[in-house]
């Protein structure tokens, strides 16, 4: 089964009838293009905090997220110091691994130096739409694809961590790089 119909009679992609919080999720912000240094990290960062984790926990803790990393503003996260990485430690709203947190902190560091920006580097890996057909089933979507792979190499080549291929791709789905949206979706077909 690669859709599902939901209350409201629409077909969506299958994982998304897991939870409620999933169906807005799916059709608001899952596979639409996102561009900006900000909102770029935010993804990448809260992709990583999930590694390990499912989505739907990492979805429904965002608003403390957000609230605790300072909106994800880059130039304010590369600003913490040892207190804030303490407060975060402490904060039950977010997920509290220190090896995450510490990802974050250094990420936005990282990223605050970048050439061109975040944004940029990112979207640089984005495969051309138009050779990559959308899947006809989840069982189609991958984990991973040579520009997810790429891209992983090229953040750790530039210090980011907690940044392999696999939240890459991730990565690349959520802000719309690439469009798994299956066949029978109603997103499939905007």
């Amino acid at each position: 089964m690669s859709v599902v119909i939901g209350t409201d009679g629409l077909a969506r992609c299958a994982w998304s009838g897991s939870a409620p919080e999933y169906n807005a999720y799916h059709d608001d912000e899952w596979g639409r293009p996102l561009r900006g240094d900000d909102a770029l990290f935010e993804r990448l960062s809260l992709e990583a905090f999930q590694s390990g984790l499912s989505w739907i926990t990492i979805l429904r803790k965002r608003p403390a997220f957000r609230e605790a990393f300072a909106g994800f503003h880059i130039a304010s996260v590369a600003a913490f110091g040892p207190a804030d990485e303490q407060r975060l430690l402490a904060d039950p709203g977010i997920v509290r691994n220190r090896m995450k947190i510490e990802a974050t902190l250094h990420n936005a560091r990282v990223a605050l130096e970048l050439e061109g920006g975040l944004s940029a580097l990112l979207w640089s890996y984005a495969p051309d739409p138009a050779a990559r057909p959308r899947p006809a089933a989840l069982s189609e979507v991958p984990a991973t694809s040579p520009e997810s792979v790429a891209m992983a190499k090229a953040l750790k080549k530039r210090g980011l961590r907690f940044v392999g291929p696999t939240t890459a791709y991730a990565l690349m789905q959520a802000t719309g790089m690439v469009d798994d949206h299956v066949a029978g979706c109603h997103r499939a077909a905007l």
